[in-house]
């Protein structure tokens, strides 16, 4: 049973009581200072970054010991919440935008209204900021926002004669085009249900209406973009798998086998490294109904039984300083999530910047609800019995919609 927003501070103090002479998760103190464990989701490339940001924090509070934990993304969220509940949490989390309603209603988080955590919260992007609240309260601190795009070979649209597609249906009409210069035209990611929802707001759809408390995977809009999955790869137009998607995908497209795919922020140090002055970056192409992708990103959260909070608020407040958030920029291409960060030269003359801003500013934003990420677990099982040949797209949205109400008590 999720526990209400009511008890979460309660929690907190209880925990705080419990731990007060240490925790497993490392994050106890000892004789010389604080002891920060921080659990960070990101890649291989970006970790490298956060790391290093993580040990100047280090060099300039030498009270305060950081213990750097590198994860990764797969299984994060179970992980946390395993952790959670045994009291091992890691005392901060670089948690995915859409967990953070669900940490926070199992009392998992730390309230950070009226802590150092939140520093001059109106210099965040509001839609970045909307992420970090559950039933009026801040439970995370934005660190970067980021939506989905269209990346593209330059050279190899060139040798097909093919403009950048504006639309789904110019890629599927380019098949033949890039078939003569011995490739696909596009890579679309058939193991993770994020990169669905492109076709699913393409259509004019969405998971779920959560004003109205309404399931709306399986109505017309949601039946259209399973079937435009589908007709993009049965046309040739491009090419999936249901594993392994996100190596397959960048090994493809570094290797000129398609000349497109779908993908973000995160990506372009790598897809640089991969096509140099070749990479090319534009909007999804749009569906029969819109042109939209989801809006992403990843907050800074404080574990609600740590026993070193004021100096996780530091933390925290440190790694998502304008300052941090301008370095990581310039290293990383990442979006900022402080409108001060966009007004330095190095960032406003970012190339990728420049683009996935206001590709940011009309992102479509996803539900800020517990089950929000417990959404994608039915998408993706129905995305690959449809890829796989087992259900129809109509089967594989009613499907969806089917589990969506089993998880959405009382929801249409």
């Amino acid at each position: 049973m999720r526990r209400s927003i009511g008890t979460t501070a309660v929690i907190a103090a209880l925990a705080l009581a419990a731990t007060a002479c240490g925790s497993d998760s490392g994050g106890g103190g000892d004789e010389d200072g604080a002891t920060v464990t921080f659990w960070d989701t990101s890649n291989e490339t970006e970790a490298k970054v956060f790391q290093a940001v993580a040990e100047d924090f280090e060099k300039q509070n030498p009270d305060v010991t950081v213990e750097y934990v590198n994860i990764g993304f797969d299984d994060a969220e179970n992980r946390f919440k395993n952790a959670a509940g045994a009291n091992e949490a890691p005392d901060v989390m670089r948690t995915e935008v859409a967990w953070v309603a669900d940490f926070a209603s199992l009392g998992y988080l730390y309230p950070l209204d009226g802590t150092a955590a939140v520093d001059n919260q109106e210099d965040f992007l509001d839609q970045a900021w909307a992420s970090t609240q559950y039933q009026g309260q801040t439970y995370a601190v934005p660190q970067v926002i980021d939506t989905l795009a269209l990346f593209y070979n330059k050279k190899l649209l060139d040798d097909a004669g093919v403009e950048v597609p504006e639309t789904l249906q110019d890629v599927q009409d380019s098949t033949d085009a890039f078939k003569d210069a011995g490739a696909a035209p596009l890579y679309v990611r058939g193991d993770d249900p994020y990169w669905f929802l492109p076709f699913l707001y393409g259509e004019g759809g969405d998971m779920v209406d959560a004003d109205a408390e309404q399931v709306t995977i399986d109505n017309d809009a949601g039946v259209a973009a399973f079937t435009r999955m589908q007709e993009l790869i049965d046309s040739g137009a491009a090419i999936t798998d249901t594993s392994d998607g996100w190596e397959n995908m960048m090994s493809a497209f570094a290797e000129g086998e398609v000349g497109m795919m779908i993908n973000g922020p995160w990506a372009i140090a790598d897809a640089t490294t991969a096509l140099g002055d070749n990479l090319g970056v534009a909007p999804v192409p749009a569906g029969s109904t819109a042109q939209a992708a989801p809006q992403g990103g990843w907050n800074y959260s404080v574990y609600a039984g740590t026993p070193e909070a004021d100096a996780s608020f530091e933390f925290v407040r440190y790694m998502s300083s304008a300052k941090t958030q301008q370095r990581i920029t310039e290293e990383l291409s990442l979006l900022p999530t402080r409108e001060s960060v966009y007004e330095q030269p190095s960032v406003a003359g970012n190339e990728m910047v420049q683009f996935f801003r206001p590709a940011v500013e009309v992102a479509h934003e996803r539900p800020w609800i517990p089950e929000a990420q417990s959404l994608f677990e039915p998408l993706e099982v129905s995305i690959e019995a449809m890829l796989t040949g087992s259900a129809s797209p109509e089967d594989a949205a009613g499907d969806a919609g089917d589990e969506y109400r089993e998880l959405l008590e009382g929801w249409e």
